[in-house]
């Protein structure tokens, strides 16, 4: 490729630098493919094997006014306008890529496809600048998300997981023992009849007994007063013996009974007799403080990012000159028509080469690098 010199660099306007990030990918995924983009006016732009171009493009090529003063002409590999792509930068950007993908371009055939496809992505961000992309303001607003999330890392990357203490973490097991331990539950089915008379008769058919639930749930259907859970087959669900959500009497005589299977005596309550059937149980949950750790650990080393970022985000909201008019928000009309009904609507769909948190807008970024997963605080039970 030709290489041409004295042009003068592309002025820096924000947007032409969002297109330069966009398309040299610094702050976007890499493994990308598809169609990409849309305008405001509806035009879908499609690439052909997008995939590759993408992923080399992770990292960018400078302009000429940053890196050509600096590298010798012999350093250039080529040049697309007012973009330069160096020796230097082409072997960074082949050496940021995993092993598997290094091992692609050992050969002269492979490196110059590598070359090839980064020029084709700096054509094409030449192209979307001489034509106003830069200046779009889907554009402006993915280059404002991206300088936020890296301003995020650099203030709040400085905390750690590993820094979170052993006696910290020994404080919040002790201080939330109800996340971590669980006690027994059973769940049962109920019959609500009249009087004990009634009751009488129901037990007196066979169909109340045994493992199988389904002649219960025939009499349920025959004879209980309780629409709530008749519509259900008189299940109660699961529930401890700590439960306030249904009578005493009844939590009691759930967890007199012992085996599957087995039905109560008839229970007085304020609406009538109860009849119960136990039809499951759960054995009391007891976990020790090695079998949460790492899951406090996470927990608390989320709550603590976010704490610095909401101490950060009010330092900087009293520093800068913050007006809102919460008085003026009833002048906003939201269109109630569902997703996509628009005539001619078209959104790309995710993974192709459309910044994801382009489609909604997020009023707090995500923290930089992700949280620290966190295992789920109520673990499945037998």
């Amino acid at each position: 490729m030709e290489v041409t010199e004295g042009k003068q660099p592309c002025v820096g306007t924000p947007g032409q630098v969002m297109l330069e990030r966009m398309f040299t990918g610094k702050n976007f995924p890499t493994r990308l493919s598809g169609a990409w983009s849309r305008t405001r006016t509806g035009q879908v732009l499609s690439l052909f094997c997008v995939a590759p171009l993408l992923l080399l493009a992770a990292g960018g090529c400078r302009d000429v006014a940053k890196s050509h003063a600096s590298s010798q002409k012999s350093d250039v590999l080529a040049q697309v306008d007012d973009t330069v792509i160096t020796v230097s930068e082409f072997q960074e950007r082949i050496n940021s890529q995993t092993p598997y993908v290094r091992a692609r371009y050992n050969s002269p055939e492979h490196k110059k496809e590598f070359l090839d496809n980064l020029v084709k992505f700096e054509i094409f961000a030449s192209e979307a600048r001489k034509k106003g992309y830069d200046r779009d303001p889907e554009v402006v607003r993915s280059m404002k998300q991206v300088m936020i999330q890296k301003l995020l890392k650099q203030e709040f990357d400085k905390v750690r997981i590993e820094d979170i203490t052993e006696s910290e973490i020994q404080q919040y097991f002790d201080t939330h023992q109800d996340k971590f331990n669980k006690p027994a539950e059973v769940r049962v089915s109920m019959i609500l009849v009249p009087n004990e008379a009634a009751a009488k008769k129901v037990l007196e058919d066979a169909r109340v007994k045994g493992i199988e639930n389904a002649g219960f749930r025939e009499l349920v259907a025959q004879y209980s007063t309780d629409l709530e859970t008749k519509e259900r087959g008189g299940d109660l669900r699961f529930f401890d013996h700590k439960s306030r959500e249904l009578p005493k009497e009844i939590v009691d005589s759930a967890f007199r009974m012992v085996n599957i299977g087995d039905v109560s005596e008839p229970v007085k309550t304020q609406k009538g007799v109860a009849l119960l059937k136990l039809t499951g149980q759960r054995k009391a949950l007891v976990r020790a403080l090695d079998d949460v750790k790492q899951q406090i650990r996470s927990t608390l080393f989320n709550e603590k990012r976010q704490a610095m970022m909401g101490t950060y985000e009010q330092k900087l909201r009293k520093e800068a000159k913050v007006e809102v008019h919460e008085d003026r928000l009833s002048r906003v009309l939201v269109d109630p028509s569902p997703p996509g009904s628009e005539k001619g609507a078209l959104s790309p769909a995710q993974g192709t080469f459309h910044p994801p948190f382009q489609n909604a807008p997020q009023a707090s970024p995500a923290m930089p690098g992700g949280s620290a997963p966190a295992p789920a605080a109520n673990s499945a039970r037998p």
